[in-house]
């Protein structure tokens, strides 16, 4: 188990065996669930990074609930379906805190609700595609008008 507080080690064996040519910039980010954050994994690295979250479960723009699907734009940018708060956070470079994008008012049916997000995406245009599981359908989201 990792340690909310400690840097991540012991999944180097599980990065190394990934073809090189498939991860871009060679790292990874890992939605680290139970201990809810999400870890940037660079391929040569022996230690992971924490890139968001790490303050414990929680709503704040700080913190996340059961982190289920993290992804990466071109920049670098991360975005975090954070499951339980209901929302997507989107993290910049070395940023301490978050920006909720979509959701994160309460679970509901109705269209910017989500009900635990499970899944991300993008599409060629750079809209964001969200697997709403308890809603049962896949929202998508300009994520420049957010």
């Amino acid at each position: 188990m990792w340690l909310p507080s400690k840097v991540v080690q012991s999944i180097g064996v599980a990065i190394s065996m990934l073809r090189r040519n498939r991860m871009q910039d060679q790292y990874i980010f890992i939605s680290d669930t139970d201990n809810h954050r999400v870890i940037k994994w660079i391929s040569a690295a022996s230690e992971g990074t924490v890139v968001a979250g790490g303050q414990g479960k929680g709503n704040d723009l700080t913190q996340l609930s059961y982190p289920q699907a993290v992804i990466a734009d071109s920049s670098g940018i991360i975005y975090v379906a954070d499951e339980e708060n209901h929302r997507v956070m989107r993290w910049f470079r070395g940023a301490t805190q978050g920006t909720m994008i979509a959701g994160g008012n309460g679970k509901g049916i109705q269209m910017n609700p989500l009900n635990h997000p499970a899944g991300l995406s993008f599409d060629r245009h750079g809209n964001l595609y969200v697997a709403d599981f308890y809603n049962h359908c896949i929202q998508r989201f300009d994520i420049e008008t957010n």
